[in-house]
């Protein structure tokens, strides 16, 4: 079973006692001293999955003065390998137009710095599962403390956290409406994932990544501290979940900065007709390396350019809103 831990304040203390039930709503009391607050913006937070205390960043939205209490979209946004929740969101800034927007937004922290994005195991995780089942878990318990809509759940992510937003969404479909993924892709291979239902989905990836190319990493080189996934490409990628949905023969058009392929998903899969009108999406970013377009913080040497043709932060939540074709 899983034991969940209390909310707890950006600044406070790590505490992994307390029944389910402790954690504070999105407009309650805080769980530390036991007075009655306005909820924080932003709070650190962890959860205790499986025997292991997780750690998510967590956003809350400003409260409209009409619907306060009413149920809110909720993203979850997963970091790459090697970085953390706060990296993703200074890169990003998710977390300003996401609640902007009216949605919660978390930003879990990877075990090691990493996500399990495929379904092999290793010996630095040995439980292939464990990421999925702690995202399943974050997700129930968001949507129980913080009135996050069960209907309304997405997930994006960056690199090998874009891999593990694909791998959500090829795993459990009926969870999200929807997902999206900047320069990840789903792996192959031993540690393949194969997309299970329809679901939409937007793929956005610089068609000059050095690090993983578009065109996949099916033999990835040694890595002393953690195997690297091998990856299908990412149109490959994108085609996957399409088939899985019951889409039909894309259409592909050039775009200023980039060339989008659509897929419109079908209702002959089984839960098709929840998805009715929704799409896959495979943007390919012109002079764009392994990196999230429209970012303002340099990235890594050796990962190369950021385009500035395409705010993939707007971009994805746009989809999200409307996942049908783009105009």
């Amino acid at each position: 079973m899983l034991a969940l831990a209390v909310v707890l304040p950006l600044a406070g203390c790590a505490t992994d006692s307390g029944p389910p039930d402790a954690a504070p709503s999105a407009s309650g009391s805080s769980a530390v001293g036991g007075g009655t607050a306005t909820a924080a913006p932003e709070v650190r937070a962890q959860l205790r999955v499986d025997g292991d205390i997780r750690q998510y960043l967590l956003h809350r939205p400003p409260a409209p003065a009409a619907d306060g209490d009413g149920p809110k979209p909720l993203l979850i946004a997963f970091h790459g390998r090697g970085a953390d929740a706060a990296e993703l969101r200074a890169k990003t800034r998710l977390e300003r137009a996401a609640t902007a927007r009216g949605m919660l937004v978390a930003f879990p922290e990877g075990l090691g710095h990493g996500w399990g994005a495929g379904a092999q195991a290793t010996k630095q995780r040995p439980d292939p599962a464990l990421d999925v089942r702690f995202t399943e878990a974050l997700i129930e318990h968001l949507v129980r403390t913080e009135r996050a809509d069960p209907d309304q759940v997405y997930v994006a992510g960056f690199s090998n956290g874009g891999s593990m937003a694909l791998r959500m969404a090829a795993e459990r479909p009926a969870l999200l409406a929807g997902a999206a993924s900047v320069s990840g892709q789903l792996p192959t291979g031993s540690a393949a994932v194969e997309p299970s239902g329809p679901v939409p989905v937007m793929v956005v990836y610089g068609a000059d990544d050095p690090v993983r190319p578009l065109a996949g990493l099916p033999s990835p080189p040694p890595d002393p501290e953690e195997p690297i996934l091998p990856t299908r490409s990412a149109r490959d990628s994108a085609a996957a979940f399409a088939a899985a949905g019951g889409a039909g023969e894309p259409v592909t058009r050039e775009e200023k900065g980039y060339d989008r392929t659509v897929w419109r998903l079908g209702k002959g899969a089984p839960g098709g007709d929840r998805r009715s009108g929704g799409t896959v999406q495979l943007l390919v970013v012109d002079d764009a390396g392994h990196t999230w377009p429209g970012s303002t913080v340099p990235p890594p040497e050796g990962f190369g350019p950021v385009s500035k043709a395409l705010d993939a932060t707007d971009t994805i939540l746009d989809f999200f809103t409307d996942p049908g074709p783009g105009h």
